[in-house]
């Protein structure tokens, strides 16, 4: 059985994930910072028949939690086949890059992308023991600059500048480990949910949280995906 950890897996598209890779038969941590609510998704997940799933308490914001998370992980597994980096959150709307306040910018980046760097630092050496381990960024599409650029570029991402802007560095995180990882066994992706209806928008995306999981979820169970790549359901997304 394979081990998967996925963080911010208390609700949303990570606890949907963490749903049907339980049901595929995979052993699932649920990484969430509260570790009520945390327990809480455990606890429904359990309740409908899934046993193979359980709670690892993980701020991704804060080295100390990481670390604890990290120790408790290596007490229970030998190694890690699968991190999705889920966690994250998008700092309130309007983020109009003229005026929206840096603290903002520093405050979801610490969560977006720094969090995802120092969750995969602390467990890549877990992740080594894996006979085919991946690291898969959950990312968006509002990150891509080829489609800030394009002529079909969505008026509203203006509001998300400081959750785009992290994204785009958390797909940059992607390559460059790709990169440094090619020609081992790592595999590293990112992948976009799209427009996803959870509390990270409001629950105003056009999808739901089953169909916003489909890309993860392919991602995790194909054997033999490329790396370095930035993924959608249905094919690749332009960085």
């Amino acid at each position: 059985m394979k081990n998967v950890l996925i963080t911010g897996a208390n609700k949303g598209i990570g606890f949907e994930t963490a749903r049907q890779l339980a049901q595929l038969g995979y052993y699932v941590f649920l990484g969430s910072r509260d570790e009520k609510r945390g327990n809480d998704a455990v606890n429904k997940l359990k309740a409908s028949g899934l046993s193979n799933v359980e709670l690892v308490k993980i701020d991704i914001s804060d080295i100390t939690s990481v670390m604890q998370a990290k120790a408790i992980m290596e007490s229970k597994i030998e190694a890690l086949d699968v991190l999705i980096n889920n966690a994250a959150m998008t700092g309130g709307q309007p983020q109009n890059i003229s005026a929206t306040d840096v603290e903002l910018y520093k405050k979801v980046f610490d969560t977006n992308y720094f969090g995802s760097i120092r969750t995969t630092q602390q467990f890549f050496s877990l992740l080594q023991k894996s006979t085919q381990p991946h690291i898969i960024n959950v990312s968006s599409e509002v990150g891509s600059l080829t489609l800030h650029t394009g002529p079909g570029r969505n008026p509203n991402w203006d509001l998300y500048n400081a959750y785009g802007s992290s994204k785009t560095a958390l797909n940059s995180f992607t390559v460059m480990l790709a990169n440094e990882l090619r020609n081992t066994k790592f595999r590293v992706n990112s992948v976009t949910p799209g427009y996803t209806a959870t509390d990270l928008n409001q629950h105003q995306g056009f999808k739901t949280v089953e169909e916003g999981t489909k890309p993860i979820v392919k991602l995790v169970t194909e054997e033999g995906v490329a790396t370095g790549k930035f993924f959608k359901d249905g094919g690749e997304v332009p960085w």
